[in-house]
């Protein structure tokens, strides 16, 4: 059974970007949000297995974004993606219920690899 990935960013290359690359891993994308207040509702609509999330969209910023999904499913696997790999940033983003952070640019490889690792984190918690 695929899985599933909603990707979350206000950029529609990035978008692309990601898609094309988990699709060709073998995910299946069910969903795309280009803000964080339309991240947290397609997340509650689709329930996916994992969520890619830029921190930098408009309405709600994408750590507030992973708070509020992680307040209503403890389980959920959200790797955070973003140009500013600060070390305060990446403590914001795990403290908000964050499984990953990703850095941009990256590569392909690192993507799938941060997403298996994630969803591996995710299961080893025992999760769904």
């Amino acid at each position: 059974m695929s899985r599933t990935v909603l990707i979350c960013d206000d950029a529609m290359f990035m978008r692309m970007l990601i898609g094309r690359t988990l699709t060709a891993a073998g995910f299946t994308v069910v969903g795309e949000a280009t803000t964080g207040a339309e991240a947290v509702q397609k997340y509650k609509e689709l329930k996916p297995d994992l969520v890619t999330m830029d921190v930098v969209m408009p309405e709600l910023g994408g750590i507030d974004a992973v708070r509020q999904i992680s307040s209503f499913d403890h389980d959920a696997c959200v790797i955070v993606c973003s140009a500013m790999g600060q070390a305060k940033q990446v403590t914001q983003a795990l403290d908000a219920g964050a499984t990953g952070f990703l850095v941009k640019p990256f590569n392909a490889d690192q993507l799938v690899a941060a997403v298996e690792e994630a969803l591996g984190r995710r299961a080893a918690r025992g999760a769904r």
